[in-house]
Parts: C-alpha cells; structure tokens; sequence
C-alpha cells in the first residue's frame, strides 16, 4: 500500500503541473491522479496495462507540451493557446525562432524538448506499470479505486480543492475549436451580406495627396504612459513635435484599439484596411477570399498608385495579391545590400530612404503606400543610430558597422528588465526616423498616417493592458487634418467617428481610443 500512495503522491505532483502557468490558485489533488491509480490498481492482464500505461504517458507528454505552448502564447500574444488556430501558425513560429537563434541553436532546443517530452512519457507510464508491483489486497485495490471514484465526484460538488487538470484542457480546446468554427463561418456570413451592400468608396478630399500609411511594430500606448517607458519616449515625443514644428508641418495624434496583441500584425494591417474586426487568422483567410474592398480599393478608384512596402517578407506573399495592391516591394526587391539585424531585415531608417528616393520622387500620380516598419519588432536587438546624412544610406553598406553588433537575443532575453529598455530604445529609434523622414518629405500633398500595430507581449506591457496603439497624423496641410481633430470630447456620435485626436504628439487623456475597425469607415465619411 506505501508504494501505491508513494505513486499516486508522485502522479499526483505531475498532474498538477500541467496547471502551473494557467492557474494561480493550484487544487491539492488531481482527479486523474486518483483516477488512474485506482484504474491500475486493478487492472489485468499486464499487456493492457501496459499498453495503457505507454499510451497514457503519451497524452501526458502532449498534455505538457501544450501547457508549454499555452505559456508562451499567452506571454507573447496576450491570449491563451487554441489548437484550432495555432496549427496553421508552426511554420511562421518555427522562423522567427530560427531568424533569432540560428539554425543550430533551434533544432537543437527542438531535439532537447522531444527528448524530454519522450522522457516524461516513459516517467508516467513506468509509475503507472509499478503501481502492482506492491501486490496491493483485494481490498486495497478497491479503497484505491473508490478514492478515485470519490475524487471524480468532489470535483463536480467543489467540496475540496480537487480539480481536472489534462482532461480540462482537452474540453476547454475541444470547445474553443467549436466556437471558432461558428464564429468564423458567423464572419463568413456577415461579410457576404456586407459584400452585397458596399463597394469601394472614392475619397475625392484625397485626391492629390500621397497617403502613407506607416505601420510601426509594437508602438502601443504603453510606451507612453507606462512609469518604465514614457520618460523616454516622452523626451522623443518633444522632439518629435518641435522638429515637425520647424519644418513648417502640422501634428494631430490619438489612439485606436487594436484586434490583437504581441503579433500577427498583419490582423491589424487588415482590421485598418478594411473596417472589418479581423481578429484571428481564419478571419483573415475568411476577408481574403471574400473580394471584400478595402481601403487599397477606396484610393484606387481616387486615382492612387497603391503599393505595399513590406521589408519583413522573406517568402512568397500571396496574401499582397489579394488585398490587390498594384506593386509589392519585399525584403528582395527593396535593393538592400548592407547587413541583416537579427530577426529584423533591414533597419527603419534604410526603408524611409529607400521609399522616398526610389517610389515616392519618382511617382507620377498620387501615391496610397502602406509600408509595415519593423526595427521595433523583437528581440530590440541591435539598436542603432540615426544617420544624420541621409543622402549617404544609399543601398545600406553605410550600416555595415553595426553587423552583429549589440549581444546575441539569447543573452539579452536572459534578463527581462534589459529587454525592456531595448524595447524602449527600439520605439525611440523608430520615432526619431520618422521625425527625419517626415521633415524631409511631406509637404502639401502629403497625409502620413503613423499607426501603431498592437502592443507588444504581456512581458513588455504587463498583464491586462490596454490594447490601444498610438496614432500620429502629420501633413504641411492643416486641411488634411482638421477632421480628426476631436475639439467637443467626441467627434460625432455616429458609429465610424473617432474620438480623443488632437493637435500634437499625445493623445486627449482619459479617452478612449476607438476601435481600429472604424478607420476606413471615418475616412470614408469625412474625405468622400
């Protein structure tokens, strides 16, 4: 009977550990623990037991290794894991890891982990073979089995602290895969109906602006008002306005609410674009495969050249002909030829000029370009500086001194306090980029939206923060930005307006950002 309890004890402790990044408040039982001890206390013949046991250690393997994921994903996405969309995301995981760490690094943490997955599979249902090895009494076997029984019905009655851990997970993805499905076709269904009701939209107000459309990876509010961050990108913030100030320019700034958070940003890109919540990536493939018009289509039947400027795309995007933009630059047509930067492709800086020289001066009608900026993606390593000689960056070379600079992202994010700062760093380097871009070329015929794509991970931000991201809007013309300006608390009470813009680099305070959804619908509205 003592090595039976020393079994369960040791089940037990296992069980519960599937539960530790989930749940604060840890049960002081697991009910599959009982459960089980007292299913192979009295379990014959010893193949089945066997062949039980091996195929229980599995599931306890795969239980873990989801846990593992629900961890990250939560730490890095702000959301807990569903199987149902994460399926399609291994790929895209699996490079940005490699991007990160290199080839080695990744398949040799792959190796580690199937290694103790496999190992944990072995402890399980080696504890489970041994537990008749004590040959237990008749009765012992039964007490086991009915303290198993027990556990299951206290779980239910919530009289002790005894909880399903695996099993929990297994229901709790087996139902988040059924909602998604019924969201997702509810989604399919509404843009049907929408698609019947709308089209593209001319925006005649806009007709010989160039509009740019700059997304800045991880740019959320927490960068300006959280205590660790908003010295110094208030400092920048000032700078930025007196410089634009200088330049003759004129500022508006707000915030919007974005659909998600840590990543995927290309939800946001298309939540913005099209005025559709685009929460998940099924919704994505949903909006794509619908023909539903977006922004892209508004500005080009204003008469607008529509490009994508996309630096982090290192593969095939078919996604970009579907949206419909008439030309898309990549990482591999943007004529870069100085270093990598980690994950990060080329730096912001490289892209403004590169854009300006090459797309904007040479353009012979009126410009929509949405160009998704990424030196403020993760890891925040290397951090480089800001050239004051544009005219030298030229295809790049110029940065060449900063390859492989700054320590390797696997040290840094050792230390979460020092990601923290560079993540800091990051979002100062990309605003004063933007301020030397902006200064330089937009003049009249010029609306730069600045956008914010989502926050950055719970790490960064915290637990339950705001999904809003910043918003700066900048033109030599006042014209241009006099509909955003929020001058009665709130724009108007109509569902595509927008609320807390106003003159300068922060938004109005404790007002709430709108969400991202209604963008295209308030353009719509105040430059038809």
């Amino acid at each position: 009977m003592g090595r039976l309890l020393l079994i369960t004890f040791l089940l037990n402790g296992l069980f519960l550990a599937l539960v530790l990044p989930a749940y604060p408040d840890l049960p002081w039982i697991a009910a599959e623990a009982l459960l089980l001890s007292g299913i192979f206390a009295v379990l014959r013949p010893p193949i089945l037991r066997s062949g039980l046991a091996g195929a229980t250690g599995i599931l306890y393997a795969l239980l873990v290794f989801f846990t593992l994921c629900d961890f990250l994903v939560r730490e890095s996405l702000g959301r807990s894991l569903n199987i149902y969309l994460e399926a399609g995301k291994i790929s895209a995981a699996f490079n940005l890891l490699e991007t990160n760490l290199g080839p080695i690094l990744s398949i040799a943490g792959l190796i580690i982990l199937l290694l103790a997955l496999g190992a944990l599979a072995v402890v399980v249902a080696r504890l489970l073979n041994r537990i008749d090895r004590g040959s237990p009494s008749r009765g012992q076997r039964r007490a086991m089995m009915a303290l198993g029984l027990l556990a299951a019905i206290l779980t239910q009655a919530q009289w002790l602290p005894v909880a399903w851990t695996g099993s929990a997970q297994i229901a709790q993805q087996a139902l988040l895969a059924i909602d998604t499905h019924r969201t997702t076709q509810a989604f399919r269904t509404h843009l049907e109906a929408e698609n019947q009701n709308s089209g593209a939209r001319a925006l005649p107000a806009l007709g010989d602006a160039d509009v740019i459309l700059g997304f800045v990876e991880s740019y959320g509010v927490s960068a300006i008002l959280d205590p660790r961050y908003r010295d110094l990108i208030g400092r920048r913030l000032d700078l930025m306005e007196t410089a634009l100030t200088d330049a003759g320019l004129h500022l508006v700034s707000g915030k919007l609410r974005s659909p998600v958070q840590g990543g995927q940003s290309w939800l946001a890109h298309a939540t913005l674009l099209s005025g559709q919540w685009i929460t998940t990536q099924l919704d994505y493939e949903t909006l794509l495969a619908s023909d539903y018009p977006t922004l892209i289509d508004d500005l080009r039947l204003t008469g607008h050249d529509t490009i994508a400027v996309m630096p982090a795309i290192t593969r095939a995007w078919p996604e970009g002909r579907q949206l419909g933009y008439d030309r898309i630059y990549d990482s591999s047509s943007m004529d870069y030829e100085g270093p990598p930067l980690n994950w990060v492709t080329m730096p912001d800086q490289y892209t403004w000029s590169w854009f300006a020289r090459t797309i904007q001066a040479q353009s012979d009608r009126p410009l929509f370009a949405e160009i998704a900026l990424i030196s403020s993606h993760a890891p925040w390593v290397p951090i480089l500086p800001v050239l004051d000689a544009w005219e030298t960056i030229g295809d790049g070379r110029v940065f060449e001194p900063w390859r492989d600079s700054g320590e390797a992202p696997a040290s840094l994010w050792q230390d979460t306090d020092r990601v923290r700062k560079h993540y800091t760093r990051a979002i100062d380097y990309a605003l004063a980029v933007i301020t030397g871009y902006a200064s330089r070329h937009v003049d009249n015929n010029t609306l730069l939206m600045i956008v914010g794509d989502h926050q950055p991970a719970p790490l960064i931000t915290g637990d339950n923060a705001s999904r809003e991201v910043m918003v700066h809007l900048i033109s030599a013309d006042p014209d241009l930005l006099t509909p955003f300006i929020d001058d009665r608390g709130k724009l108007d009470s109509a569902p595509s307006g927008l609320s807390g813009f106003q003159p300068g680099t922060r938004p109005m305070p404790n007002v709430e950002g709108e969400p991202m959804d209604r963008f295209r619908p308030f353009l719509q509205r105040h430059f038809h």
